[in-house]
Order: structure tokens, then C-alpha cells, then sequence
């Protein structure tokens, strides 16, 4: 992945879809005679691995949604590049890696070239050295763990990762504190891979100028976590971060108030989806909020034309909203460069350095790791819906 890949630029939308060239993509596991989109010439395939079932559902459904309406946005509603039609095969992965992996293996046995996804870190982690060995384009969903970012050559983002969290969390800690550093953080997650991403990003980012920073881990299925909140205060925090995900969200809040953790230290946690905003209950007016993304709150081309789509079809926008638009967008960029070839090295080169505008603002698929440099967002609860009160700047919140 070259530092040295220059930069460009892709006019999304109608004009973007009269220049995109037509694209023939062949699978690295196939042979040179066997056609990439299982010999229609006028198809190319890209499998969608995501959470349609188990906890993570709801979050797999946002991308996918998001990813129609990139799609449909990215080729003037066509889904054809320059005739091309593209095929998209959606695999439910149910969070499990195991399942994941297998599904991915599949697709890239049939010669699908392009594999999109997943929701989950634990499954994100266990896709990108599959595709890096059969040399397949792998552009992850919102899965959020740091350890996507530079998996590989083959392996690209189209959401945010941990450490733009954290790294806004500390732009919001620095706003409110002048500066000062110091005092004993506490990590409230779940043991599984989005939580230990956690705990390392933000031993690395807040773990500095004598703040120490303590991980309090909860089993993944633990429903009681009254013993949780204990340990929590036990550590005797000036802050807790919490990072956590999936349908214990509310008995987790619920915990915290109860045993008094919202009283003791100042509670930093990252905007979940619609469906979360209730089960804040009494902390929502105590939390400080870091967001990925705010539905309604910003208006690109790209919110304004999702938005537009998602009411035709009766949707509503939330978190990961986004993060599926971007990853069709990047999709186009690489067919359009891949060629009827199916040059995976040029599909690569495209998106390294690839600037385009998104739903939440101005993205940059950085090109030594392909991390994507993006805006990350300050909010609050006004009433029962968040809104934005500051917007940071890619460059402030760059891995």
C-alpha cells in the first residue's frame, strides 16, 4: 500500500455514472478461462456478508439499505455500470466468524471478485486474511475494529474504527476540561473483539499525561450486570468510557444509574441507533455523547439522495446508514477502474487515496492502510432525539 499513491477525486451521482467504465471482474481463484460472474459477461457479482440474524441484525440491516441506496445513487438508478448490471448476493453471517468465513469462501470459489461486510469485528477480522490470500477486494462494513485498518492490500474500509471514537472522545474530554489530563479511566464493555478494540484504543489515546485506564469486561451474554456496574465503581473512575453493542444496552444503563456509577464519574459513550435512544432512560441528560453519525444532520448530495431514497421505500436513516452508502460508492470506483480485465491491482490503486464525498461529509480512503479519514461528531439529546453540537474535522480524528 503506497504512501506515494496520488490523490483523486469522484464526482458522485448522475455525471459520476455516465463516466464509469464497464467492468468484467475475474476472481483470483478462478482460471484465466473461468469468468469472474460465472460466465455473464453483462454481470459482475458482489457478495454482501453481514448480520441479518442474531444481535447485531438491526445494524446489519442499516448497512444494507445504505448500500441499495449508495448504489442506486452511484450508478444514476440504473445498477449498471456503462450496461454492466451489478449483482449484489447478501449472505447473513449471524456474527458468527466461523459462518462468516465459510460464506466469503464460497462467494470467492463461485469467482465473485468483490466481498462487502460485516457489521461484526470478530467476523471482519477472520474475512480480511481470506481475502488477502486469494487476492480478493474485501471492503469492510461498520465493523469497527482497529485491526482491519492495515490488514492487507486487499482489505478497505467504508466505515469509521475505534480509534476516531476514542480520538473524538478526547477532543470532547479536552474542550470541557481546558486541556487537563490526568485522573483514571475506566472501560465498560463487552468481551468480545469491538470491546478489547476499546480498551486498547483508548489506552492508547487517553492513556497519557498520568491517566490510567482500567478495563471492566462483561461476558457478551451476561444479562445481570449489577456485578458489572460494582466492579465499575469499585475502580473509583473520574470517567467511564463505555463502548457497548446489542440488545443489553438498556438493562446496562438501567445498572449504572441504579448503582450510582452516573453519580461518581462522568460517563462518555458513543451514539447507538434509533432504537437505542430510550434506553438511556435517566442517563440521557448525564451522558456525553461521541457520534459517528446523527441521522438528519447533515446534507450532502449524498444525505439528501439517501434520504430521498429511503423514503420511497419507507426506511428510516440511522447509524450505519453510511457506512453501507459508502461502501457501494467504493464499489463503482473499483469496477470502473478493475476494467473487463478485472485487474485486481488496479482496483486497489483506485481506491488507495480515493476521495469522495458522503453521506456525513468529505471521506479520504487513506492509502498506506486504508483507513477512512471522515468527520466524527459531538451531540446531545435535545428532548428524545440527538442532535449535533460539533463537528470535527477528518484531519482532527485520523487514526
Amino acid at each position: 500500500m503506497s504512501e506515494t499513491t496520488p490523490v483523486r477525486t469522484r464526482r458522485s451521482g448522475p455525471v459520476a455514472a455516465a463516466l464509469v467504465a464497464g467492468a468484467a471482474l475475474v476472481a483470483s481463484c478462478a482460471s484465466p478461462q473461468t469468468s469472474a460472474r460465472g460466465g455473464d459477461a453483462d454481470e459482475v457479482k458482489v457478495a454482501l456478508v453481514t448480520s441479518v440474524s442474531g444481535p447485531l441484525a438491526s445494524y446489519g440491516e442499516q448497512y444494507l439499505q445504505g448500500f441499495e441506496a449508495g448504489l442506486h445513487h452511484a450508478t444514476d438508478g440504473t445498477g449498471e455500470v456503462d450496461g454492466v448490471k451489478i449483482t449484489v448476493l447478501e449472505d447473513d453471517d449471524a456474527g458468527d466468524p466461523a459462518k462468516g468465513v465459510s460464506l466469503v469462501k464460497k462467494r470467492i470459489g463461485q469467482g465473485v471478485p468483490i466481498v462487502a461486510g460485516t457489521v461484526a469485528s470478530g467476523v471482519a477480522t477472520q474475512i480480511a486474511p481470506v481475502a488477502e490470500q486469494n487476492e480478493t477486494l474485501y471492503i469492510s462494513g461498520p465493523a469497527a475494529t482497529d485491526e482491519v485498518t492495515g490488514a492487507g492490500d486487499h482489505t478497505f474500509r467504508s466505515g469509521r474504527q475505534t480509534y476516531q471514537d476514542v480520538v473524538t472522545a478526547k477532543a470532547i474530554l479536552a474542550a470541557g476540561s481546558g486541556g487537563a489530563g490526568g485522573g483514571r479511566v475506566v472501560v465498560l464493555a463487552q468481551d468480545n473483539a469491538f470491546g478489547q478494540a476499546n480498551v486498547a484504543a483508548v489506552r492508547e489515546v487517553l492513556g497519557t499525561d498520568g491517566t490510567t485506564v482500567a478495563p471492566v469486561l462483561a461476558a457478551p451474554s451476561a444479562t445481570d450486570l449489577t456485578p458489572t456496574a460494582r466492579k465499575v465503581l469499585a475502580e473509583d473512575p473520574d470517567m467511564v468510557f463505555v463502548a457497548w453493542a446489542g440488545d443489553t444496552a438498556q438493562s446496562m444503563w438501567a445498572t449504572l444509574e441504579q448503582q450510582g456509577v452516573l453519580e461518581q464519574a462522568t460517563v462518555v459513550t458513543g451514539l447507538d441507533i434509533r432504537a437505542s435512544y430510550s434506553v438511556f432512560g435517566k442517563a440521557r441528560d448525564r451522558v456525553t455523547l461521541l457520534a459517528h453519525y446523527v441521522p438528519g444532520a447533515t446534507r450532502t448530495p449524498e444525505a439528501e439522495a439517501m434520504r430521498a431514497y429511503f423514503a420511497e421505500k419507507g426506511w428510516q436513516e440511522d447509524l450505519f446508514s453510511p457506512d453501507g452508502f459508502n461502501a457501494a460508492q467504493m464499489v463503482v470506483e473499483a469496477v470502473e477502474a478493475g476494467g473487463a480485465d478485472g485487474d485486481t491491482k488496479a482496483m486497489i490503486k483506485a481506491l488507495e487515496g480515493f476521495e469522495f464525498s458522503g453521506v456525513k461529509g468529505p471521506n479520504t480512503v487513506r492509502a498506506e492502510d486504508h483507513a477512512l479519514l471522515q468527520p466524527m461528531f459531538q451531540a446531545e439529546f435535545d428532548g428524545r432525539t440527538p442532535t449535533v453540537t460539533r463537528t470535527l474535522d477528518p484531519a482532527e480524528v485520523a487514526p
